[in-house]
């Protein structure tokens, strides 16, 4: 759109919403949307999303922007922020339910459910800038996906906002799924494609009376994912973190492969489990806990990789993990015993270097049988790659199914999605 075209489709969007509630972006929203618009209700998003359809405008639902200002090959003209629709609707501690509206942080959610001495152990890094709609719509989690699993386990209902500006809901406390649809599965990683999230029920869980975590340094990266890799076959952790040489430097220990192994529970529980897990990982291992204990693991959860080049995801079978790490190069946080690394490199100076080094990490995941994803890009580089990887051609013609089923006009958050979608 044009300077002028902008600037007249702000005045509508004013007069549907006032002008207090429509802004430019910052300089990180800019990368993906030209208009920020800040409604207060759904019901608002709802005449958003309906002059949206009808004038074959584009429009993605925003939280803090981290996520949308890398994946968007081009900013979408109205940028949707749920910043205004962050309440707890409803909080249930016998029940360990929470309903929250999708503009709520982690980290809000976490201080009011702390009092009654539970938690959402959703944990993606920064839990302060990570709303419940961008938790859901990127399927983000952290170390403690081991325990506790991911969003996909701890969402039992959402409400969203999709089209011809339907109110859709799902689970929760009334189940009414959409043409047969599980609808939490469905939404949960679809990157806002599929319509607006306004609302959220999750499981909530107690947070444990007493947490620690034992690391031990290795000479070497196969040392070390064994020893993990034995671990975990032994010990019930909470989370069991592996890195790199490189970020085991940047976190403040001694440049050398690490592993931290974080165990909670009772007092008597954690005896018994640092116990098992010392004397795994030898004497040479240490054992930290109460503040430090905290201290380590947000570094572990936090840790971005910010000067790299190139950062991404990798997901294959657990017992395939240790060979696909070795064979990639990189530096990387492996959440060992699941799977998934976050792996990076700052050794590429152009974009053919991010290409080579690129397709090389998705050729060796598709050899596990697993998949790539790219979390970040040097911003000279940013428009030039895939960030996702290909799916087989049964599973991408179902998502492009699903996309013609809940957005037949075009308009939520398009061509930034597996397959251009």
């Amino acid at each position: 759109m044009s300077e002028r075209d902008l600037s007249a489709l702000a005045r509508e969007l004013e007069a549907i919403v006032g002008a207090a509630q429509v802004r430019a972006p910052s300089a990180l929203e800019a990368r993906a949307a030209s208009i920020i618009v800040e409604p207060r209700d759904a019901n608002e998003v709802a005449e958003l999303v309906r002059k949206c359809e009808a004038d074959a405008i584009a429009l993605a639902a925003i939280g803090a922007a981290r996520t949308l200002a890398q994946i968007r090959p081009a900013p979408v003209a109205v940028g949707i922020s749920l910043a205004r629709i962050n309440r707890v609707i409803a909080y249930e501690p016998d029940d360990m339910t929470v309903i929250a509206e999708a503009g709520l942080t982690i980290g809000a959610l976490n201080r009011l459910t702390a009092a009654r001495g539970q938690r959402l152990p959703a944990d993606p890094p920064g839990p302060d800038h990570t709303t419940l709609g961008a938790l859901v719509a990127a399927a983000q989690a952290g170390p403690l996906r081991l325990s506790e699993g991911t969003v996909r386990d701890l969402l039992i209902g959402v409400r969203l906002v999709g089209h011809d500006a339907r109110p859709i809901h799902g689970g929760g406390q009334v189940v009414k799924n959409v043409a047969g649809y599980d609808l939490m599965k469905v939404m949960v990683g679809s990157f806002g494609t599929l319509g607006i999230v306004t609302e959220t029920t999750f499981k909530v869980r107690p947070t444990p009376e007493r947490y620690t975590v034992a690391i031990a340094q290795f000479p070497d990266l196969a040392a070390a994912l064994a020893a993990a890799a034995a671990l975990h076959e032994a010990v019930p952790l909470i989370h069991l973190e592996v890195v790199s040489a490189a970020v085991a430097d940047a976190l403040g220990y001694e440049a050398l492969p690490q592993v931290f192994a974080g165990v909670a529970g009772s007092a008597e529980e954690v005896a018994y489990l640092l116990t098992q897990a010392g004397a795994m990982l030898g004497s040479a291992s240490a054992i930290i806990a109460d503040a430090e204990a905290a201290t380590a693991y947000e570094g572990l959860r936090d840790f971005a990789a910010d000067d790299a080049a190139i950062v991404a995801q990798i997901a294959v079978a657990p017992a395939e993990l240790a060979a696909c790490l070795t064979r990639s190069g990189a530096e990387f946080r492996a959440h060992a015993g699941c799977g998934v690394a976050q792996i990076f490199t700052r050794d590429a100076s152009n974009a053919d270097d991010l290409g080579r080094t690129l397709a090389h990490w998705r050729e060796i995941a598709r050899g596990a049988r697993g998949n790539l994803r790219v979390l970040r890009v040097n911003d000279d580089f940013h428009h030039e790659l895939n960030f996702f990887d290909d799916p087989p051609g049964p599973a991408l013609a179902l998502m492009r199914r699903l996309k013609s089923t809940f957005d037949p006009r075009g308009v939520f958050n398009p061509g930034c999605f597996v397959g251009g979608l």
